[in-house]
């Protein structure tokens, strides 16, 4: 359990910046250079790659070098770790708001009477 946790922690904080949510989007469909995804953001490639490393800590990413060339692609094996957290608690929000509203209907037809 601890390590699910480490795990999603790294991963949760790795999506919580809008820049590495748009890293992620980018990298969906397609395998990129660093300097070519780095070129479709408005700070430096210092900055890109700050990011990018978070989102390796994480394991959302994945780097290959071929030469001088370093490519990413998404590593979506973590998001599935996230996403089995979100759905179990999911569940139980949507079972205690569904008793809530019953308990809700109960106490308006009691008062109905």
């Amino acid at each position: 359990m601890a390590e699910r946790l480490g795990v999603l922690d790294l991963t949760y904080a790795a999506l919580a910046h809008p820049t590495r949510r748009e890293i992620l989007r980018r990298l969906q469909h397609e395998r990129l250079r660093v300097t070519e995804l780095a070129g479709e953001f408005p700070m430096a490639l210092a900055t890109v790659s700050k990011h990018i490393q978070v989102l390796e800590r994480a394991g959302l990413v994945r780097r290959d070098v071929h030469g001088r060339d370093h490519y990413l692609t998404v590593d979506p094996e973590h998001l599935s770790e996230a996403e089995r957290w979100i759905s179990d608690y999911t569940g139980f929000w949507e079972r205690s708001a569904d008793a809530l509203v019953r308990h809700l209907k109960e106490s308006s037809d009691r008062s109905d009477r």
